[in-house]
């Protein structure tokens, strides 16, 4: 088994998904083998917040052309969070945190 933080891989910034961000939903890209249950601890350990749900959806891979070569991008996995009334999570603070070990 993987380590929490190996679960979630980063969140989504989207138009969408900022807006869910008003009625307490976050979206993350996750690991494509994490459960519901994994993503849950996964959570509530690295931000804090008591999760409601998790509801997850597999996005299918897009096909894409390199010259006459034509293949596809991999599958991956998104979960949509929602987290308890009260609390929040400030994504925007961690896409401009500076990362760890680097001056």
């Amino acid at each position: 088994m993987s380590s929490l933080y190996d679960i979630i891989i980063r969140p989504t910034l989207t138009e969408k998904s900022t807006q869910m961000g008003d009625d307490n939903k976050y979206v993350f890209r996750v690991k494509y083998d994490a459960t519901k249950t994994q993503i849950r601890e996964a959570v509530e350990t690295i931000f804090g917040v008591d999760v409601v749900k998790v509801n997850t959806m597999i996005m299918p891979g897009k096909p894409k052309r390199v010259r006459l070569t034509v293949g596809r991008r991999n599958p991956w996995k998104k979960a949509v969070v929602t987290v308890a009334e009260d609390q929040m999570i400030d994504l925007f603070a961690l896409e401009s945190a500076e990362p760890a070990g680097e001056v």
